[in-house]
């Protein structure tokens, strides 16, 4: 089977694992960098270009498309899909994902537990808003944000003033959320592939922060979650049309809550933390789905 990963540095740990779990199991793959693409839309010639030459159909394709790429990296990895290609997350659920508003919205249409949240661009009254999510300390995000990035705890509620107020002088979408003292600085991760909960970890924040990302410096352990965390973070991936998903739950007192679902989801820390072959059981699940006649579940 010829699979390629759309991803700017195929370096990461991300693209040579699956590179080398594709390989171990006897398919071609292919890195290629979708900024690099360009594409003829057309009804009856239409091709995906790379670097001076057509590219052959792949079967399948694993997007590996950071926020700062999602417009092009979607609408290359969209050009696979009108071509025939499988792909590992559709674009339509890509695109879902990335922007953590509509994501937020569709969780919580679908009755999935969430921290209580707001949404704001120029808020008139700073103080309502803050009232909106049971007041500080509360969290405040940037919706473009990942990684941790553009995430601020604010401690007061004059914190928090300053920090809304500060957010909307650089004309910024915000997300204004409670903060869920009880969880301690961790979360979950709960990597999905299919209808399966493949792996989980705890991430723990560095003492004197409160984001867990171990890119922030947090660490993981192994975890044990609940059939009901589970179960949520399934619906979680399903809701936003997601094959593969990391979806962080946050253990408050109230029950387990869903902070986000990452379409792209890395590797290392899982992998490393647990020792499952995750890489492998996406292959596997390519395997599995990339049969002929499949069909997108967005209808394109």
């Amino acid at each position: 089977m010829k699979i390629a990963i759309l991803s700017r540095d195929g370096t990461l740990y991300s693209c040579k694992r699956l590179k080398e779990a594709g390989e171990s199991r006897g398919h071609q793959i292919d890195i290629i960098d979708p900024l690099s693409c360009y594409m003829n839309i057309n009804c009856s010639a239409s091709s995906v270009h790379y670097r001076g030459r057509q590219l052959d159909k792949y079967e399948a394709v694993i997007p590996r498309i950071g926020s700062a790429i999602t417009f092009y990296g979607t609408a290359v990895l969209r050009q696979f899909e009108m071509l025939g290609s499988f792909p590992l997350n559709e674009s339509v659920a890509i695109t879902r994902a990335k922007d953590k508003l509509r994501s937020m919205q569709l969780l919580g249409r679908a009755g999935i537990d969430l921290p209580i949240t707001g949404f704001a661009h120029s808020p008139d009254d700073t103080a309502d808003l803050i009232a909106l999510v049971g007041g500080a300390p509360l969290v405040v995000k940037l919706v473009e944000g990942t990684q941790g990035l553009g995430v601020v705890l604010a401690e007061t509620r004059q914190a928090a003033e300053s920090v809304i107020d500060a957010f909307r002088c650089l004309n910024a979408n915000i997300l204004v959320q409670e903060y869920i003292r009880e969880a301690n600085g961790s979360d979950i991760r709960c990597l999905v592939v299919g209808k399966k909960v493949v792996a989980a970890i705890e991430r723990q924040a560095k003492p004197g922060e409160f984001r867990s990302n171990l890119h922030r410096g947090g660490t993981a352990s192994k975890v044990t979650i609940t059939a009901q965390e589970k179960e949520m973070a399934i619906r979680a991936a399903q809701t936003l049309g997601l094959d593969v998903a990391g979806v962080d739950i946050l253990r408050a007192a109230r029950g387990p809550l869903v902070m986000e679902v990452n379409a792209s989801p890395g590797l290392e820390g899982v992998e490393t933390t647990t020792g499952l072959d995750i890489a492998g059981m996406m292959i596997d699940y390519i395997e599995h789905r990339a049969k002929p006649g499949f069909k997108l579940k967005s209808g394109g």
